[in-house]
């Protein structure tokens, strides 16, 4: 079966080539989220006023069917979700990056869900913002173990050792009420960007293919945690490329839609995969996945190159994709991922980003979908969006979407520079005013001294007249 699988591997290539020539994955990722909208799941627990400080994001939060219920205790919300892919026989908890008033929390469900490992996807501090509280020991010494005695546990930190791409730490979560132990590992990703995705494929497979001969998702233990910052982005990507690698290996290439992988997993937690970048990588990356031998335990199963996935060798940086580090800071109130409120326009080359306006931040289901719709225009060419696919039924099955996607881009356009001629016609009013302000300023300057002067003169002439005055007489 497997040799059948790479045989097949070029339907994948093929499919990823159309959407790479033709500049499809904004629509293509547009798509997706426009379906993933279409659920009625809700999220009242979350938006509770008891529970909103629990929260990283004002607007990521997780479904109340597929949330995570700790207890029924004062300690019974967190905003973490099940993620379960069952054709995979794959599960997984994707929850946020903890803030410091749920530390205990996030390590009360690590212990309740007897969880082997913990994925972590992200830095402390990213764009010089908070994205994670430190939830584990700064280091080995007993001193520094981290006592939780709201939920009677103890977290000792045993060994910590560096790899090129990520941190390997071992940690001991002990129960003080029972004295029960248990040894939890952590693998922390530490070369992905917030809104970005990995520099190369290989090093995440490499990454990848670790976590697997771990036994993190061996089955007598329970989902291994995921999570980024709010743990959509990143989080989703990961465990996308993870679940689609396992299905298309044992089903069949042909009979697996990464599309509609992707559409499933988003019922169980909103906003999975941030970015048509994102997405694309994930191609990538299951593209290369397919030709590794998973069983391996160095790295000569994993392919050396991925420039032949790249269109004309370009690298993912020049494709949209943030590279570089810049990814989900802790409340009073929680942040939303975004401050846009309103898809922003595509405006033209010459006016200012949307970073040089504003600072970036992630969203959640409302907020989340003007953000990707945001990133989306970003991304995207100003042309108008042809889909090409081998497959007719589905190019008549998009053909209404993707054409409003084009109008709607030239609308943008349009908008967008009568926006930029009044935001230059606003700058040179103030220009004018103030160089008018300049001008101003100087006359008045120039009196205020003439009129000391006289002023001076004045007082001096009264007192010399006084003087000859009081001589005379």
């Amino acid at each position: 079966m497997e040799s059948e699988v790479l045989n097949e591997t070029n339907s994948l290539e093929i499919e990823f080539s159309l959407m790479e020539k033709n500049n499809l994955w904004a629509a293509t990722y547009l798509q997706i989220r426009q379906e993933s909208m279409k659920n009625e799941h809700s999220s009242d627990e979350a938006k509770k006023s008891d529970n909103k400080l629990l929260n990283r994001y004002r607007d990521v939060y997780p479904y109340d069917h597929s949330r995570i219920i700790l207890s029924k205790t004062e300690y019974s919300y967190i905003n973490a979700s099940y993620i379960s892919v069952e054709e995979a026989r794959r599960k997984y908890i994707l929850t946020q990056g903890p803030l410091s008033n749920t530390i205990h929390h996030f390590w009360l469900m690590v212990w309740r869900e007897n969880s082997k490992a913990i994925i972590m996807l992200n830095k402390l501090i990213e764009k010089n913002q908070s994205k994670c509280c430190q939830y584990w020991p700064v280091s080995t010494s007993k001193e520094a173990a981290l006592e939780l005695p709201e939920v009677e546990l103890r977290v000792e930190l045993l060994r910590e050792n560096t790899f090129s791409h990520y941190i390997l730490r071992e940690i001991r979560l002990t129960s003080t009420s029972t004295d029960e132990s248990r040894q939890i590992i952590q693998f922390h990703y530490t070369t992905w960007p917030d809104f970005g995705v990995p520099r190369s494929p290989l090093a995440f497979l490499k990454f990848l293919r670790d976590v697997r001969q771990s036994d993190a998702f061996g089955f007598q233990y329970g989902p291994p945690i995921v999570h980024c910052s709010a743990g959509i982005g990143r989080s989703g990507t990961f465990c996308l490329v993870d679940s689609c690698l396992i299905l298309m290996k044992e089903k069949g290439i042909e009979k697996v839609n990464v599309k509609n992988v992707l559409l499933e997993m988003r019922n169980y937690r909103m906003g999975l995969i941030q970015t048509p970048e994102q997405l694309r990588f994930s191609y990538i990356a299951i593209i290369q996945g397919l030709k590794v031998d998973w069983d391996a335990k160095n790295n000569d199963g994993l392919p050396e190159d991925n420039a032949s996935y790249l269109s004309n060798g370009a690298d993912l940086q020049n494709n949209g994709a943030k590279a570089s580090d810049s990814e989900d800071e802790p409340p009073p109130l929680p942040p939303p991922r975004s401050f846009i409120q309103k898809p922003l326009p595509v405006l033209p080359k010459d006016s200012p980003s949307d970073s040089e306006i504003e600072d970036e931040s992630e969203s959640g289901l409302s907020d989340i979908d003007n953000e990707e719709t945001r990133l989306i225009e970003d991304s995207s060419s100003e042309e108008a969006v042809t889909r090409v696919t081998p497959d007719d039924t589905d190019l008549k099955s998009n053909e209404p979407v993707l054409a409003g996607v084009s109008d709607l881009r030239k609308r943008q356009h349009s908008d967008g520079v009568d926006k930029s001629k009044r935001i230059s016609e606003k700058v040179q009013e103030m220009k004018k005013k103030q160089v008018e302000a300049e001008k101003w300023k100087k006359i008045k300057s120039l009196f205020m001294n003439m009129g000391s002067g006289i002023g001076f003169v004045a007082v001096f002439g009264a007192a010399l007249a006084y003087f000859w005055y009081r001589r005379a007489a």
